[in-house]
């Protein structure tokens, strides 16, 4: 695809990064041999001392186009809500800097986006999902919050907890973000998205313990705000229900919902 194919793709691929210089080239890699979707990747970076940002300067622009956009905030969610703020096509999706097996899972992800999903979850505990060399704490946590959030507070997706999601741009232009660290947003849109009777779909996943690098992900630090977004989810399901418990953005009234 040429470059002029690429100003108004259908799908943002927002990427947080912290010194992945050793994992972004078999990212984008996957993504050359795996989406067919017009896509645009945003590589989201602390520092211009990175050793991201020279390999993906570097990287061929000829599939798709690479925009090195520096975090405006602080931290994974700064990251995060940079890449949000400069997304532009209709749907997001959230992709995690060293994963480079789950780009075949994109383009069935927008299928569920295009049949009328305002999120679609990439499940690592449907059919076809694994989750494999996990630390112990963590894998306990997201496997028992799993369990609770779909059977017992009634979220429509087997993994609620998976940051590797869509968003549809409905939803990151209507529901205010209220996290203030690390990837608990992710659970917050999800609850909120389904308080307000908007679809959400799921397709199978893998996630496997990253090779090289470090994770962002910092169990301890960031459990406070888990757990604020899961107790909202059971408040929200037993005892204060429908979208008024949503907070919003302030937009124009009237956000029409995208047709299937």
């Amino acid at each position: 695809m040429s470059q002029s194919g690429h100003k108004h793709p259908e799908l943002d691929i927002v990427i947080p990064v912290y010194n992945e210089g050793e994992n972004i080239v078999r990212v984008l890699d996957s993504f050359r041999r795996h989406v067919r979707t017009p896509c645009r990747v945003l590589i989201c970076y602390d520092k211009d001392t990175d050793n991201t940002l020279p390999v993906v300067r570097a990287y061929p622009q000829d599939v798709f186009t690479i925009q090195p956009v520096k975090n405006r905030g602080r931290g994974a969610l700064g990251a995060v809500l940079t890449g949000f703020e400069d997304s532009t096509a209709s749907a997001v999706l959230m992709y995690p800097a060293d994963d480079d097996y789950n780009a075949v899972q994109v383009d069935p992800m927008m299928q569920e986006f295009r049949a009328g999903c305002e999120i679609v979850v990439a499940s690592r505990f449907i059919p076809g999902g694994c989750m494999k060399g996990c630390p112990w704490l963590k894998a306990t946590l997201v496997r028992c919050s799993a369990f609770a959030l779909y059977h017992l507070a009634r979220l429509p997706t087997h993994d609620p907890s998976n940051g590797l999601r869509i968003f549809s741009r409905r939803v990151l232009d209507t529901i205010s973000i209220e996290s203030t660290v690390g990837f608990a947003y992710s659970i917050e849109l999800l609850v909120k998205a389904h308080r307000l009777g908007w679809r959400i779909g799921e397709v199978p996943a893998g996630w496997f313990e990253r090779r090289e690098g470090k994770s962002r992900f910092q169990v301890l630090k960031w459990i406070p705000q888990y757990l604020r977004w899961f107790f909202y989810a059971f408040a929200t399901t037993y005892f204060f229900r429908g979208p008024k418990t949503v907070r919003l953005k302030q937009i124009p009234s009237g956000v029409p919902a995208r047709s299937a």
